[in-house]
């Protein structure tokens, strides 16, 4: 049965099963050679990662569909720009990253021109999160900190500890050795550290 099928599939001139990691980077690279239809499914196909990935910012559940709603357009938008000399994962990743902050700090001005009632159940750890935005805010607001005061370090701690990235994929994200990328990220973790505990 196993050879027939195999036989019908190669009669229809169907292409192998590939993997789901294979078959988006390939959809990837379609889609930023310019073909609609593979940009469609990609956008289908990736957002719920984007979702999941903004939650990680943005905990409260419409903030991180917000998010990703921006980086499904960013991503829309700027797929011609994906050359494949990395994975188109790690490319997203940075999309990812950069809407989800900016989304944060859209809510927080939002929230600073317009105060309203917060219903306080809607979000899961005060001590975690804004009652103004729904996010993160002890996160989110070292990780402003620690752009302001060290640029250079936000990168390898945003890939590394939120987007989970590899450290050899931070490192040529980063564009920096992995020794350096290293160090950067435990210097990092080490300015933000009692910034969190003293949420």
């Amino acid at each position: 049965m196993g050879l027939s099928r195999l036989a019908s599939d190669r009669h229809r001139g169907e292409r192998p099963v590939q993997e789901p990691a294979a078959e988006t980077e390939e959809l990837a690279l379609r889609a930023a050679a310019g073909d609609g239809a593979a940009l469609d499914v990609l956008l289908q196909r990736i957002r719920p990662e984007v979702v999941r990935r903004c939650g990680r910012f943005l905990p409260c559940r419409e903030d991180a569909e917000e998010a990703a709603q921006d980086v499904l357009l960013q991503v829309a938008r700027k797929i011609t720009t994906f050359e494949g000399r990395s994975r188109f994962t790690t490319w997203l990743h940075t999309v990812v990253a950069n809407c989800a902050r900016q989304k944060y700090r859209e809510l927080k001005r939002r929230a600073a021109e317009r105060p309203e009632e917060i219903d306080a159940g809607r979000y899961v750890d005060p001590r975690t999160t804004s009652v103004i935005a729904g996010s993160r805010i002890d996160l989110l607001e070292a990780l402003e900190r620690l752009e302001r005061e060290h640029p250079h370090l936000v990168a390898p701690l945003v890939y590394r500890d939120i987007c989970q990235l590899e450290y050899a994929e931070v490192a040529e994200r980063v564009g920096v050795p992995l020794g350096t990328l290293k160090s950067r990220l435990y210097e990092a973790r080490r300015k933000v550290r009692p910034w969190l505990s003293d949420s």
